[in-house]
Parts: C-alpha cells; structure tokens; sequence
C-alpha cells in the first residue's frame, strides 16, 4: 500500500476516509506536533498524515470525521490490568496487598470465578477503557477464553495472559493444567488480528522454578512476552530471600527469564544493581502508579529505570485496586510521582509520559510494529481528546493538556483497526444499560 508522505505528499489511492485534526501527536517522532493535521485511513490501517489542505486536495471524495478542537493520539496502552476484576471495584479497599489477596479477593475468585464472571467483567472493564482512550490492554486473569471474547465483542485490542499459578482455581488443577489451556487457546484464537498473548506466571511466590523455567522455554519457541508481578512488596523480598536465598530478580535471572520478552509489573523495590540488570536485559516495566499508592506499596523509582534504558509503560492494575482503569490518570499520576521521586521537575516531562502511555506498552507486548504511534502502514487504533473545554483553555501546548490538564472525560472518540467503537463519547457496539444490568447483578452475587 502506498502511503501519504507525512511531510505533506500523497499517494494515489483512495482512502476510506480522513480523519482531521487540529493537532496530531505521532508520537513518534519523539516530541513532533502537527498542527491542522489529516490521518488517512484505508483498510484498518494508518495510510499516511498530511496537512489537511493537502489531504483534501489530492482526496477530495474521501469522507472526513472534522474534529477543528482536537488533539488526535495513538490509542493508549494499558500495560498491566486484571479486566474482570471490575466486578470487585470498591469491595475491599484500604488494606495491604497480602490482606487484601488472602482475606478478601482470592475468597471471593475461589466461590465466584467462572467463564461468564470473566466475560461480564471483562465487557464492562472494555467499556471503561474504550471511554477512556485506551485502545489495547494487557491482561492478567483466569479463564482468559471469556476475556478474549468480551474483548472482541467490545471492538478492543488486548494481549491474552496465559496465567499460571501453582494452586488449583475454578479454571485450572494445576501448573500444566493452566500452561495446556493457555497454549490451547493460543492455538484457537492465534488468527483474530485484535488478540495477542503473553505468557502470564502470577508471582515469584505463587510459581516455581519448574513452572518459570518451562514458560522461558515456550516463551523463547513461540516468541511471546512474560507478563510477572515483580517485587511489589517487601514482603515478597523478604519470603524470596526466606524460601530461595535470593531477591527475586535474581531467582528469574539465573532461571533466564531476564529479557526484552520480560514485563516486571510494579517493580517498585529496585536496588541499583537490579535496575541496571534490567536495562542491561532489555525489560520492560509496567509502572502501576496508582495502584502502588493505593495498596501503599512504595513509590517504584521511574526515573532511574528511564535512564538505565529499562522500557517503561503504564498500567492500571485491576478495578479492584485501583478502582478505575484510567490510563490517562496513571500517565498524570506518573510523571508527577517521577518528579517527585527525582526531586527535579523536569524528570518524566509530558511527550515522556505520553510515550510510556503509548509506544513503550506497545513494545513491551512485541507490538510496537503495529500499534503505538501514528506512523503508516500500523493498524489505525486512535483517539481524539477534546481541548475545547473551560479547563482545557488556553492551551499552550496540547500535549501537556494531555498529560496534566485533560482527563478521559475529555476523549471524544476512539477507532481500533479503523473502526470507530467511541463516536461523540457513545460506545458503538456496547449498550450502557445492559452493562450497567450486569454489573447489578454479579453485585448481588457477591454480596449473598
């Protein structure tokens, strides 16, 4: 496919339609805005960016979706999210992570957890992100066959985890249990262009070495992504060190799970050591921010991870310890903490945090090819923030309204593969009052 030059020429054919914008931001180039800017869209995919003078006169048939008081962005990237867990938005909150997992959640997941709790939270889950701007997800939970069809069924983009666990749950008996469903599913679904997979091992203190040490094996024949809880707590140190002598970054180490096929989820308790390592190794980090604030992990140490070359995206965590499933908010909340944290304001600046919202989740799933930046030949996965509200005036520069100002209240509409599953803040494909019936309902379960 030809594509318009994005320095202003065009190519010959015929795209379905333009969508123009009074800013884009590619994203990559790094720190590049383009102002009256058209994205040209054909089959799904990104056919080039023009000036939309330019783009209207080479196409003047093409429809166009006007959007003069707009910034346009590749969808956001939720990097770490356990989707169906928006059914327990709010049921435990303010207690640490052990607590919270022993006495509440995991009580709940051994009575409640099914293929249909999975599809319903997961359908509500996608509503909330697609609201929200966030066109791809990663996601961490059982029963991942309903979560991948709530997923299609919403018109969203996600990677599937292949989670494992050494305990038997209502999904699975035992390690090979989980790992021959998780590859069996893979196998069934490998073709849907709007699903991927990682391979999803909950924890160090819930997975052992046998089970690490197979999934490093698959992961490097199938070329898929490692998706790990990773030292969120001390706790979990300290029971690392108590049961296998070493840190568990060291214990994944030296079972060669250390590469850029690694997403360290959290990894807020780093030693200097530790974030070289995983910088040297090419990892990726999905930094939590507001869960880690909420279940008052600690504060993870973003800007020693950004200069070690340690790729860094964003994640919610679950409704359940988050209680929204924000990305925007998590790219706010992230670039304030950073500053924070270094002690210097000019840590984390906003086409950083936009960055780690987009393209560094989009490389830490292997999708970085695909998805995760305005570029042609990518799938066209979009969305438009308003900047025409009282608290978005004057803007000054759009991405740090994007970053500090706007809120996904803002997000007006929102294309994956082209297709437009967000128009004017209306869902496309999700009725709002059906969610809103099964949410009651799986409400009412929880509490009998």
């Amino acid at each position: 496919m030809k594509a318009d030059d994005p320095n202003g020429g065009a190519a010959d054919t015929q795209p379905d339609f333009a969508i123009e914008a009074r800013w884009v931001v590619p994203v990559e180039p790094d720190g590049v805005v383009l102002d009256d800017h058209a994205v040209l869209v054909r089959a799904g995919r990104i056919a080039g960016l023009a000036p939309i003078d330019a783009a209207r006169a080479r196409h003047p048939a093409a429809p166009r979706v006007a959007l003069p008081h707009h910034v346009l962005l590749p969808g956001l990237v939720n990097a770490h999210t356990h989707a169906a867990m928006s059914l327990m938005r709010g049921l435990a909150d303010d207690k640490s992570l052990m607590v919270w997992l022993r006495d509440h959640i995991w009580p709940i997941e051994s009575r409640h957890t099914s293929q249909d709790m999975v599809y319903d939270g997961t359908l509500l889950a996608a509503a909330e992100m697609l609201r929200g701007g966030t066109t791809c997800a990663n996601d961490m939970y059982f029963f991942p066959e309903a979560a991948g069809r709530a997923f299609l069924a919403a018109g969203m983009r996600a990677a599937l985890g292949l989670i494992a666990v050494e305990f038997p749950t209502p999904y699975a008996a035992d390690p090979d249990d989980y790992l021959a469903k998780g590859l069996a599913l893979r196998d069934a679904l490998r073709e849907e262009p709007r699903l991927s997979f990682c391979f999803a091992p909950h924890a160090p203190y819930t997975v052992s070495d046998r089970t690490f040490g197979r999934i490093g094996t698959m992961a490097e024949e199938l070329d898929l992504p490692i998706h790990v809880h990773l030292h969120e707590t001390d706790d979990e140190i300290r029971e690392s060190i108590d049961r296998h002598g070493v840190r568990p970054i060291e214990r994944l180490r030296a079972l060669g799970l250390l590469s850029p096929r690694l997403i360290a989820v959290h990894a807020v308790h780093l030693t200097e050591n530790e974030i070289e390592a995983l910088g040297v190794h090419g990892c990726s980090v999905a930094h939590c921010a507001s869960s880690n604030l909420k279940l008052a992990s600690g504060f993870a140490p973003t800007p020693a991870l950004l200069g070690a070359g340690v790729n860094l995206a964003l994640g919610t965590d679950g409704a359940a310890s988050n209680n929204r499933l924000d990305i925007l908010q998590e790219a706010r909340t992230a670039a304030l903490l950073a500053k924070a944290v270094a002690g210097d304001p000019q840590t984390m600046p906003a086409h950083t945090a936009l960055r780690c919202a987009t393209l560094a989740g989009a490389r830490a799933l292997g999708l970085e090819a695909v998805i995760g930046s305005i570029e042609p030949g990518k799938w066209a996965d979009l969305c438009a923030i308003s900047l025409d509200a009282i608290e978005t005036r004057p803007c000054f520069d759009p991405v740090s309204h994007v970053v500090y100002a706007a809120g996904r209240e803002h997000v007006t509409h929102v294309w994956v593969a082209g297709e437009a599953v967000l128009a004017e803040r209306a869902l496309a494909r999700l009725d709002p009052r059906d969610l809103e019936k099964l949410s009651l309902l799986w409400q009412n379960r929880f509490r009998e």
